[in-house]
Order: structure tokens, then C-alpha cells, then sequence
């Protein structure tokens, strides 16, 4: 194998890595941004669990942030609450922020 050839194969493979972690991070982040969700519209045990699910799963549909956004808008409208699409993104990429530091955590 050629020297050209190893650096090809380590780019590979942290792209894969990279992806990976991404993955994970947009994961976690979903998860920690739908249990803060569930907190302030009033869910505890295991509903707040199961919401968490539910915005995970929310973000499978299409690329980007915009089906998250979109499924917690209805539900907090849903529920006549005072929280508008912005302030709902400011939070999410906050958490993405601590997804990665507990991601990052992990891995030392």
C-alpha cells in the first residue's frame, strides 16, 4: 500500500468517524432538547421519556433542523403555550452545545 493510498484510507475513515459522531451528537442533542420540552409543558415519569422519543424520531424525516422545529411548534401551540419558533431554535442549538460536551466526555 502506497503512501498516497494510507492517506486516503485515514481520510476515510475519519469522515466515517466524523459522521458518526455528528449522528450522535444530533441524537443526543434531540433527546436533552426533548426532555427539557416535555419539563416545561408539564409531562413527568415516563411521558417525558417517550416525548424525547418523539423528537428524535422527528428529526429522521428530512435534513436539517426545520421537522424538529416544526413538530415542536405544534406541540407546544397544542398545548397554548407562549414559546415562539426562535426561542425554540435558540434552545435546540443549545443543547447541541452540551450534546457534544457529554459526547466528548464519553469518549476520553
Amino acid at each position: 500500500m502506497t503512501t498516497f493510498d494510507n492517506r486516503e484510507q485515514a481520510f476515510e475513515n475519519k469522515y466515517a468517524h466524523d459522521a458518526e459522531m455528528n449522528f450522535k451528537a444530533r441524537a443526543r442533542r434531540n433527546r436533552l432538547f426533548g426532555e427539557w420540552l416535555a419539563g416545561e409543558m408539564g409531562l413527568s415519569g415516563d411521558a417525558v421519556a417517550e416525548y424525547a422519543k418523539e423528537v428524535v424520531k422527528a428529526d429522521l424525516e428530512e435534513d436539517g433542523d426545520q421537522d424538529v422545529i416544526r413538530k415542536v411548534v405544534a406541540d407546544v401551540q397544542a398545548k397554548g403555550m407562549d414559546l415562539s419558533a426562535h426561542r425554540l431554535e435558540k434552545h435546540l442549538h443549545e443543547f447541541m452545545d452540551e450534546a457534544k460536551r457529554q459526547i466528548m466526555s464519553e469518549v476520553k
